[in-house]
């Protein structure tokens, strides 16, 4: 059974090593330990933590923005290809609509990540836009949740 619950400062640790992963590096640019207590304490930013059979297996990270919908700007999971990442995406979404009442997620994605990219879009997101960070390119994807 996978379960989302809000994240505590004593997660972040946790959190750190996770991203540190080489399967997980390799796709985003993490935070400093001082980077996510900032943001755990920003009322607009929401960490959640992925939890599968009782155990921390990963997190989301969520910016609520001006335009009523949810930036979902980060989800990490220790121990990749068991279908933990999409159950959690799926549970997200619905907190979304059901807990922060908004009907659209937005995300950006590295074009190297073929694979984030793929379940992204067979979990119904849409590429609308593209854009560059650092020199790399960017893919922004969006999805109605109405």
């Amino acid at each position: 059974m996978i379960e989302l619950l809000q994240s505590s400062p004593q997660d972040v640790d946790a959190f750190i090593a996770m991203e540190q992963q080489s399967s997980t590096l390799a796709h985003i640019i993490p935070y400093a330990k001082e980077a996510h207590l900032e943001a755990m304490s920003n009322a607009h930013i929401i960490y959640l933590s992925i939890y599968a059979e009782q155990k921390l297996a990963g997190f989301i990270i969520l910016a609520i923005d001006q335009e009523n919908s949810v930036e979902f700007r980060r989800i990490v999971i220790s121990d990749q290809g068991k279908g933990i990442g999409q159950k959690a995406i799926a549970l997200m979404e619905a907190y979304c609509v059901e807990n922060l009442k908004r009907q659209h997620v937005w995300l950006d994605v590295f074009e190297k990540n073929t694979r984030g990219i793929h379940i992204y879009t067979k979990l119904g997101y849409r590429q609308f836009d593209e854009a560059v960070h650092e020199g790399s390119k960017l893919i922004l994807m969006e999805k109605s949740l109405a």
